[in-house]
């Protein structure tokens, strides 16, 4: 069976951060359609949005999947609920959050599920990981992924807080 690429965005800014996404690999490698193949460095973010919480601690990974995009958000959706995730304020606090950013180079527009990640092109905090992953990584519709950092509008403070290796 053919495998598909995906990047994931992987947030957390409740509890202990970094335990949550590290779980939040643990889960997906669980399922035997997901193999994550690669992590980026773990960044430290403000809050977008609903700016009154706590920092939050993200990451992107490349997975392999034979799995649909419609599949692996059921499955991404499931693992942010085992890892305690409450939808109560839109951009609000939250023990995972984990988002599809691209899957192969395809283009999907659902009511539940857009690819290339609808805000991505205005997110730091997902493109510097990304890019960290892979600067030529085609992003539908846009370009290579280096060139999306570069032009990105979002001014916000993105830290390295442990490379790929340490977590």
């Amino acid at each position: 069976m053919h495998a598909n690429s995906a990047y994931l965005s992987l947030g957390s800014n409740l509890g202990d951060k970094e335990a949550y996404l590290k779980k939040a690999l643990v889960y997906l490698d669980e399922v035997p359609e997901i193999r994550v193949a690669q992590k980026s460095s773990l960044y430290q973010t403000d809050p977008v949005g609903y700016t009154e919480q706590d920092f939050f601690l993200n990451a992107v990974v490349r997975v392999e999947t034979t799995l649909n995009p419609d599949e692996l958000l059921k499955n991404t959706q499931e693992i942010e609920n085992r890892l305690g995730r409450k939808r109560t304020i839109h951009w609000g606090p939250r023990t995972m959050d984990i988002d599809i950013l691209l899957f192969n180079e395809e283009k999907v527009s659902k009511p539940d599920l857009v690819i290339p990640h609808a805000e991505m092109l205005h997110r730091r905090f997902v493109l510097v990981p990304l890019a960290e992953l892979d600067r030529q990584i085609l992003i539908p519709g846009f370009g290579q992924a280096g060139k999306a950092l570069e032009d990105c509008p979002d001014g916000e403070r993105v830290f390295l807080v442990k490379t790929a290796e340490q977590w």
